[in-house]
């Protein structure tokens, strides 16, 4: 019940801030018939806000397929309203993670949100306009169906080793994380997230750290890079597109609290459970994407090929952490 409370304080501080600034926005610029015409977005962010605290997949993994596949909406749209939403929903979940003292991995922090803010930026300069919509559809459904997969096969074990933090830590780690993140920032240029499960899946497949605490750590990743890449796009770009206002203006007083609430209903769960979540979400956005995107030869192609080289290189990854834990029992023998 403490803990509950403490959580409770985070939301009540967050909201009171949040809401006092957004209902100043709605009132000033005459903003409440947008619920009209975009209220299914509040509902779906209900959810997607309570999932991008509770897994490694921020809001924009729940916004992005429903907006693209569901509505039908341009996915340079959904991209756009992702990172706006969660530099809200994702910070108010930070808040809450940092207030608690919930356990997070500090080293994957700040490596992983250097990278991550190099990668989107030049994501959003150099290959955004290059990446066809069905195939930014596909890719991130694919790739983390392949996660999924890889994430599956090392759990087999239930009672298989993870640890805390990074065990002896050194340059080399930063590196990974560093190089990682660019990765994870240039897919959430593309789709609205992405640093937050990469990031997720070399902690755990390749570093061996639990997934509850590895969880909160890509939270708090997610809402940085998020931040970002709306500030980018804003300022830097100047190309935020008007629809994702629209959108975000109807979720604002959702996810402040649904993110936060999220994250507190996570960490009390195990790791297994954590992982559990992760394959449903997963599989359910890559069945919706099947039978929604129309499909053609090239494109089947590019998803078998994108599921492929991504299960070979998550499973090389649990590979390397067997190595590490082999590695680790060798240092302290």
């Amino acid at each position: 019940m403490q803990r509950f409370r403490t959580t409770a304080v985070a939301v009540i501080v967050t909201c009171a801030l949040t809401w006092t600034l957004w209902l100043y926005g709605m009132i000033s610029g005459d903003r409440f018939s947008l619920f009209e015409e975009n209220w299914f977005m509040s509902v779906t962010m209900m959810f997607g806000s309570f999932i991008a605290g509770a897994t490694s997949e921020g809001g924009g993994a729940v916004a992005f397929p429903v907006m693209t596949l569901g509505f039908k909406i341009p996915p340079n749209v959904a991209r756009d309203f992702s990172l706006l939403i969660q530099a809200v929903g994702m910070t108010a979940a930070a808040f809450a993670i940092l207030w608690t003292r919930t356990r997070v991995v500090m080293p994957a922090l700040i490596w992983s949100s250097l990278g991550g803010a190099i990668g989107i930026i030049c994501g959003l300069e150099f290959i955004v306009p290059h990446v066809a919509p069905p195939y930014a559809k596909m890719l991130f459904t694919a790739s983390w169906l392949a996660f999924a997969f890889a994430l599956f096969w090392i759990n087999r074990y239930k009672d298989r080793e993870v640890h805390d933090g990074i065990e002896n830590f050194m340059p080399r780690h930063a590196v990974l994380l560093i190089g990682f993140g660019i990765v994870g920032g240039i897919i959430s240029s593309i789709t609205g997230s992405g640093l937050d499960i990469v990031t997720f899946s070399l902690l755990v497949l390749r570093l061996r750290i639990s997934e509850s605490i590895a969880t909160p750590t890509s939270v708090i990743l997610m809402g940085g890079n998020a931040l970002v890449g709306a500030l980018y796009r804003g300022l830097g770009q100047e190309a935020l597109d008007p629809r994702a206002w629209n959108f975000w203006w109807v979720c604002v007083p959702i996810v402040v609290v649904g993110a936060p609430f999220g994250a507190h209903y996570i960490k009390r769960r195990s790791r297994l459970f954590v992982a559990n979540l992760l394959y449903l979400s997963i599989a359910i956005q890559f069945v919706a994407a099947i039978l929604i995107v129309p499909q053609s030869l090239k494109l089947t192609a590019f998803t078998v090929l994108t599921f492929c080289i991504g299960v070979a290189a998550f499973r090389h990854m649990a590979n390397r952490g067997v190595r590490r834990l082999e590695w680790l029992k060798d240092r302290t023998t």
